[in-house]
């Protein structure tokens, strides 16, 4: 039965959530701060301007997008674990919204990637630098809504 694996499972799923989860937030904390600094310091077009642009899409497409789709994949795994989740409380609606934003938030980062490959960005280093701080805000909420559960 399914819910007896997950039960059974539980440390190894909740170990490789924590984990995948570490690998997404490096890269939704790291692709933004590349922004800023491709928006602020490099020429289109030149050398610097493609090495930025190949960082940035190993950053999004090889590391941060597996990370992600393992992150969900194991956290619904915990919620489908019978017993994790007490959906009387508070708590799981609030780390579901923050994780749905922050869902929201990876994808935004990959359109403003397209934005630069085709040469058409138009957001400053400071919209960038601004939006650094999305990710953070959002970790709070989700740490203190599964360990303080409030």
């Amino acid at each position: 039965m399914v819910s007896d694996f997950l039960a059974s499972a539980y440390p190894w799923i909740k170990a490789l959530h924590v984990m995948s989860n570490i690998t997404w937030m490096a890269g939704l904390f790291y692709l933004p701060r590349l922004y800023v600094y491709h928006a602020e310091k490099v020429d289109a077009g030149s050398e610097t301007d493609r090495l930025f642009k190949t960082m940035e899409y190993r950053l999004l497409r090889i590391i941060m997008n597996p990370a992600m789709v393992a992150t969900w994949v194991f956290g619904l795994a915990l919620v489908f674990t019978p017993g994790i989740v007490d959906w009387g409380s508070i708590w799981p609606w609030t780390k579901a919204a923050a994780v749905l934003a922050m869902t929201w938030f990876h994808h935004w980062l990959g359109y403003r990637r397209k934005d630069f490959v085709s040469g058409s960005n138009s957001r400053s280093g400071k919209t960038y630098r601004l939006m650094n701080e999305v990710p953070t805000v959002l970790m709070v909420v989700i740490v203190l809504s599964v360990i303080v559960k409030f």
